[in-house]
């Protein structure tokens, strides 16, 4: 039998532990209130601590009353984003080549590159997570405490049953909180981030799409020849019809129209089939050949068109029709209809009108999730490595681009530029992966991926979002790109976080049921990691 002693030691060590293990619980939640709070809320914990501590009751009061504060770079991130909001989105066309969205410079800012490669202290790009000074010589956030903000609202019974996440430091590329982001998923509009790097890579952010008007092999032949760009407009081919016009001047007798669409092979119509959010995947189409209006209107005078439409069955027919019409209106006669053929290798060219630069294009098609375009970037891609224009030939094109930058391909795969085809594969990893070289110097070339994502609860996909009380605040500081197909959800993009680090992150689930309650739970990740401090607890200074 034991004796009396023996009892009570054991009684007392287990209270002691029972104590122990709730002391470190509350302990816990004490951390992740702390680290989860936003700057404001912080310094309105200390200054009330210290009023305590010297009896200044009314002070404390009326901290209180005035409510929460706001540092200066998160005010200008929301002044930037209301002022931006009527620039953004379908007229991204900047003051020139490599000028994107207003005030981008300010954000990038705090990447302090050049800080963090000469970081004596172990930066650079071999630092660890918890080295390399941000904006103001700041350290990025701790993996716990990142862990204290973001577990809790993973457990949120919105998100699917999968739930991958990689969450980087941008100046450095370390991962700073990770759950499942080696996992290939379906990414659905998040795959335009892909699209748009490999892109910009392989043709360059002052690339433009040409599309032609050349004399054909007969003396009165004219060929309309598309080459790839999905954004010409009516004003546009009317304006080409005028420059050709004017060339063919002192023509004899009537002329011949043709078109040619050989630039692309491959099916012209995606594996959805017919679908208002995509047109037929031709070289030469006018406003995405849309029947009707869309979203963004699509008048003269108006932003360029987006969002879902009725669309042209054969666009580049109808694009060759509209041509015919505004060759006559300018004075040239076209006699019967235009048919297709494939352009003389020698064609002298007549005209031409060339796109928007690249740059452009790529942050319209990420600004309103614009498959049109996507579709053509890719395309552009494959044209660039000598792949056939097509969704295979695309696919290995910007696999291999991908690839030559560093980015982890592991279960990728790209079965399409939209993001529109469910065999579409890309982890967290993949995309934050992406906007790290897009916020490296040494890729400027890659900076409207950054400056084209829409901005929370202003501009493009995000416009109707971050306004419910999950994610309202993270209105204005949040840029990332959307991605919804029934029962996928996704949100890619970065954040400079409270303390002034460019964080980069990547936010995946699959098999939910309820899409808008999905999307308010990955706004408020988002909208969490924005206002995080995340470097320390009370006791931690």
């Amino acid at each position: 039998m034991r004796d009396t002693a023996s009892e009570v030691r054991d009684t007392a060590i287990r209270a002691y532990r029972k104590a122990r293990a709730r002391a470190r619980r509350h302990g816990r939640r004490i951390r992740q209130h702390w680290r989860t709070a936003t700057p404001q809320r912080r310094q309105t914990v200390g200054v009330t601590a210290g009023a305590a501590a010297i009896g200044l009751v009314l002070a404390v009061t009326a901290v209180a009353a005035s409510g929460p504060w706001d540092s200066g770079q998160r005010t200008a991130e929301r002044s930037r984003a209301a002022a931006g909001e009527g620039r953004s989105g379908g007229n991204h066309t900047g003051d020139g080549p490599g000028k994107g969205a207003p005030g981008a410079p300010d954000v990038l800012a705090a990447l302090d590159m050049d800080a963090v490669r000469s970081d004596a202290a172990g930066g650079g790009r071999d630092a660890k997570p918890s080295h390399g000074p941000g904006a103001a010589g700041v350290p990025p956030p701790s993996e716990d405490a990142l862990a204290d903000t973001l577990e809790p609202l993973l457990k949120d019974g919105d998100l699917g049953k999968v739930r991958a996440v990689s969450v980087v430091d941008a100046a450095t590329g370390r991962k700073l909180y990770a759950t499942k982001d080696g996992t290939a998923v379906t990414p659905a509009s998040t795959v335009k981030l892909a699209t748009a790097v490999a892109a910009l890579s392989a043709r360059g952010a002052d690339h433009r799409i040409p599309t032609r008007a050349l004399r054909g092999k007969g003396s009165g032949d004219v060929v309309l020849q598309g080459g790839g760009d999905p954004t010409l407009t009516s004003d546009a081919l009317d304006g080409l019809a005028r420059d050709t016009a004017r060339r063919l001047r002192g023509h004899d007798g009537k002329v011949s129209l043709r078109y040619d669409t050989s630039r692309y092979s491959g099916p012209l119509r995606h594996s959805i089939g017919t679908n208002d959010n995509l047109a037929p995947v031709s070289p030469l189409m006018v406003d995405e050949a849309r029947l009707g209006g869309g979203s963004g209107g699509g008048k003269d005078g108006d932003a360029p068109p987006h969002g879902p439409a009725p669309r042209s069955g054969d666009p580049a027919k109808d694009a060759a029709e509209a041509f015919a019409k505004a060759l006559g209106k300018h004075g040239v006669d076209v006699k019967g209809k235009p048919k297709e053929v494939k352009a003389p290798g020698k064609g002298k060219e007549l005209a031409v009108h060339r796109s928007a630069p690249l740059s452009a294009l790529v942050e319209r098609m990420l600004t309103h999730s614009d498959n049109d375009i996507a579709e053509a970037l890719a395309r552009q891609t494959a044209l660039a490595a000598g792949e056939p224009a097509s969704f295979k030939g695309a696919g290995k094109a910007v696999r291999h681009r991908l690839g030559k930058l560093g980015i982890s391909l592991k279960g990728a795969h790209f079965a399409d530029g939209s993001g529109l085809d469910r065999r579409d594969k890309v982890s967290p990893k993949l995309l934050t992966g992406l906007l790290v070289r897009a916020a490296d110097p040494d890729h400027a070339g890659l900076r409207p991926v950054l400056t084209g994502m829409p901005v929370a609860h202003f501009t493009g996909t995000l416009g109707s979002r971050y306004g419910s009380d999950k994610g309202k605040q993270g209105a204005g500081l949040v840029r990332a790109k959307t991605g919804t197909l029934t029962g996928v959800n996704t949100l890619a993009g970065t954040v400079v976080d409270a303390d002034g680090r460019l964080l980069a992150f990547a936010f995946m689930t699959s098999g939910t049921t309820d899409g808008k309650g999905a999307q308010r739970s990955l706004d408020s990740l988002a909208a969490a990691l924005a206002n995080c401090g995340c470097r320390g607890s009370p006791s931690e200074g």
